[in-house]
């Protein structure tokens, strides 16, 4: 069975809302939500494939564009690879040039609604940030909490409470100042033992490599409406992620990092090939920095991570 290629996107006005329209009752997975593009046509490129779709369906003008994830998916009766850009820039007001329903939806209202199976990445993906801040070791409470509050500031939506440095009980007290600091700013992950996860509800989980191979047999640990990711290094560790049915996950070292100087660094070659076929959120952590996002989209990531590189400098 052939693969369908087709090209799809998050289109994202200025004051952060995505259109989503709903499919026709006598399509495939007809009566669902989707994000709007259509079939490549043969030879076509993603983007021209993409620009001329949008143009069809809802009569506008694309201007600025980025690639944001790619999903292969197998229906029982077709293949499909969804090939998802960000667009950001149009000219035109969106409108059913086919006479589908259009809605403009905040990206935490996605959920809600029903998409085909092979968009459930994509809903994700269009919540997401392209930068996830992850805090420094080393830092005494008070100064990590400053920190975190300034990054907030910044305008951070997705941080890491990395403390290994810390005893657990430390941890925990840390984690509530950060639970209040972050309520209703930015998106929280926590690290630490799975029995914890009952007492932080408002947080998301960051499993580690160890805790992913440990309990990815058993699937997800709590239900989709909490975000959960891990750490990964490599092709296997990225396979139990899927099978666990993570959200996202960082993939590292990319390059050469100061937090682990003896682990062999990835590559940008190999870092863009392991994730070829992986149809999640990846950021790219290990010696990468803001300036790397535009890299790291055009290698299929959601963008990077980092410790150093994006922790807010002392006022």
């Amino acid at each position: 069975m052939k693969r369908v290629h087709v090209a799809a996107a998050v289109i994202r006005r200025a004051d952060g809302k995505v259109l989503i329209a709903k499919r026709n009752a006598t399509q495939h997975q007809g009566n669902l939500w989707e994000f709007p593009g259509g079939k490549l046509e043969e030879g076509e490129l993603p983007r021209a494939g993409l620009a001329r779709e949008l143009a069809e369906e809802l009569g506008i003008r694309v201007t600025s564009a980025r690639p944001l994830i790619k999903v292969a998916h197998d229906y029982p009766d077709k293949q499909v690879l969804l090939d998802v850009w960000e667009v950001d820039g149009f000219d035109g007001e969106p409108h059913g040039a086919e006479g589908q329903p259009l809605a403009w939806v905040a990206p935490k209202a996605l959920p809600d609604y029903d998409f085909p199976a092979a968009n459930q990445p994509i809903v994700t993906a269009a919540r997401l940030p392209s930068r996830y801040l992850i805090t420094p070791d080393g830092l005494a409470g008070p100064e990590l909490l400053g920190g975190l509050r300034r990054a907030i500031a910044e305008g951070a939506r997705l941080v890491q409470l990395r403390a290994p440095n810390l005893y657990d009980p430390q941890y925990r007290d840390l984690a509530v100042d950060a639970v209040g600091l972050c309520a209703g700013k930015a998106q929280l992950m926590l690290k630490g033992p799975l029995e914890w996860l009952g007492d932080f509800p408002a947080a998301g989980w960051h499993l580690s490599a160890a805790q992913l191979r440990k309990y990815a047999a058993n699937g997800r640990p709590f239900p989709p409406d909490r975000w959960l990711a891990a750490s990964c290094h490599g092709a296997e560790e990225l396979e139990l992620a899927e099978r666990m049915g993570v959200d996202f996950v960082t993939l590292s070292p990319v390059q050469p990092t100061q937090t682990h100087p003896d682990a062999a660094p990835l590559g940008w070659a190999q870092v863009q090939a392991l994730i070829a076929g992986f149809s999640k959120p990846v950021f790219f952590l290990g010696g990468v920095g803001p300036d790397d996002c535009q890299r790291a989209w055009e290698a299929g990531a959601q963008g990077v991570a980092g410790i150093r590189a994006f922790w807010p400098a002392l006022p």
